[in-house]
């Protein structure tokens, strides 16, 4: 019998996965999915899930994108590789992904866009801090589906990132920046479902507005399952 919770494919990095797999998988429960562990060289089958996550960790290799190698970047092809091809084929099959921190630069990446390898060099009116307390602000976009999810108004997320979204993928638009002009989310506009965020909600799961982002995508994991539009189904929980 079919699990009433969608199964949602987490990737991870090899290095830190052991211990940010539990959260994440701990706020997909609390939003009514349950999570499945997925890291390079591991079989991840996308036909068996009903949604992925792409986690945060590492740099990606600007081979991906065309842009320079930076010295301070820590790279892991072989998790680029699989990261890349689980959007694509998730697309292909109409299923709804959220990218987080890396997560979210690899959407953007997977869809035909590019990052600034140091972002704080190009945007140095951003608050650059490292933390994985609320201490940073973010300005979510009006009319965003961002915006419905977690509300409108300014919102206090964590920083761990030193990459950001440069110019956009395909179908992507910007849902939030920070208040030096960094894009800190973005989203999908048409079917499925996608949203990035440059921030950790997973840390945040005591925040009611950071629980929305995974609320969302596990409503668009069951709109999937039943074959239906998933974006009706995530506007109504606004």
């Amino acid at each position: 019998m079919q699990s009433p919770r969608p199964l949602i494919g987490v990737t991870v990095s090899r290095r830190s996965g052991w211990r940010i797999f539990p959260l994440v998988a701990f706020n997909v429960w609390m939003a009514g999915g349950r999570a499945l562990r997925w890291q390079a060289g591991r079989e991840a089958d996308i036909d068996s899930v009903d949604g992925i996550i792409i986690g945060g960790g590492d740099d990606i290799s600007p081979d991906l994108y065309g842009g320079r190698i930076v010295t301070s970047a820590r790279l892991d092809p072989g998790r680029d590789a699989l990261e890349r091809g689980l959007v694509l084929a998730a697309f292909e099959r109409s299923k709804p992904v959220l990218g987080i921190c890396r997560g979210s630069q690899m959407l953007n990446i997977a869809l035909g866009g590019t990052l600034h390898q140091d972002a704080y060099a190009t945007y140095a009116a951003s608050n650059h801090m490292r933390t994985v307390l609320p201490r940073k602000t973010v300005c979510i976009e009006p009319g965003t589906r961002l915006a419905g999810l977690a509300g409108a108004g300014p919102m206090k997320v964590n920083a761990l990132h030193t990459q950001a979204v440069d110019r956009l993928g395909a179908g992507l638009r910007a849902a939030a920046h920070d208040t030096g002009g960094m894009v800190q989310a973005i989203e999908r506009v048409e079917e499925p479902f996608a949203l990035g965020v440059q921030w950790h909600p997973e840390h945040l799961f005591y925040a009611r507005r950071q629980m929305g982002i995974f609320r969302a995508l596990i409503a668009a994991a069951k709109a999937r399952r039943e074959h239906v539009a998933q974006l009706p189904g995530i506007d109504a929980l606004r």
